[in-house]
C-alpha cells in the first residue's frame, strides 16, 4: 500500500470492527503512515445523543429501539468529521458507515472529491448469533435483546445492499475476513489481504 488510503469497515453489530479498524490503524502508523483517522460512527453518535436537544432526543430513542439512524444524520455524522480533521495526506478508517445505499453513494462521491485512489471495504463476516451474544455480552445500556434483534434486522434488509454494491464496484477493493476467529488471526488474516 502507497499513498493515502481509505478504508470502510463494514459488518453485523458486534462483529469486531472497532477493534479490528484500530488494530489496522496501528499497523499503518508502524508502517510509516503518519496521519491515520480512525473515525468511528457509532462513537460519535453517542457523544451526540448525550445532549439534552431535539435531535439528540429523538436520536437516542431509535437508538433505544435499535434502530437505524436517518441517512442525514449518518451523512452529517462522518462529513462533519471529515471537514473539521481531513488533511491531503491523511488515510481514513472508517468504521461502521455507510449503512444505506444512498449512504454509500453519497459516501462515493466524498472519497473521489477527497481524492483517494482504490478505496478498500473490509466486510468481518460473524454470523447472526455469535453477534449476539459478543453484544450482549459487552453489557452496554442499549444493547438489549429486543433493540440487538432489531440491529440484526437492519443489517439484513439495509446493510447487505451496500456489502452488494462494494462486491459489483469496480471502483472499491471488496475484502473479506471471518471474524468468528481470534483477535490477532483476524487481524493477521486481513493484512494478508491487504498486502496481496
Amino acid at each position: 500500500m502507497k499513498g493515502k488510503q481509505f478504508f470502510i469497515f463494514i459488518g453485523r453489530s458486534g462483529c469486531g470492527k472497532g477493534t479490528q479498524a484500530q488494530l489496522l490503524k496501528e499497523s499503518l502508523e508502524s508502517e510509516g503512515y503518519n496521519d491515520v483517522l480512525h473515525v468511528t460512527t457509532g462513537g460519535t453518535f453517542r457523544e451526540m445523543m448525550q445532549r439534552p436537544e431535539y435531535i439528540p432526543t429523538l436520536s437516542k430513542e431509535i437508538d433505544s429501539r435499535g434502530g437505524l439512524m436517518p441517512e442525514f444524520l449518518a451523512v452529517w455524522n462522518w462529513s462533519n468529521i471529515f471537514v473539521d480533521k481531513l488533511k491531503s495526506n491523511t488515510s481514513v478508517i472508517l468504521d461502521g458507515a455507510p449503512r444505506r445505499i444512498h449512504e454509500a453513494n453519497i459516501l462515493s462521491a466524498a472519497i473521489n472529491y477527497l481524492q483517494y485512489k482504490s478505496p478498500i471495504v473490509v466486510h468481518i463476516n460473524v454470523g447472526e448469533t455469535l453477534a449476539k451474544d459478543r453484544l450482549l455480552a459487552r453489557g452496554r445500556a442499549d444493547d438489549t435483546e429486543s433493540a440487538i434483534q432489531s440491529r440484526m434486522d437492519w443489517f439484513a434488509l439495509d446493510v447487505q445492499p451496500v456489502l452488494d454494491y462494494y462486491k459489483a464496484s469496480p471502483d472499491f477493493k471488496y475484502i473479506e475476513v471471518n471474524g468468528e476467529d481470534s483477535i490477532e488471526n483476524i487481524h493477521t488474516a486481513l493484512m494478508e489481504k491487504l498486502n496481496k
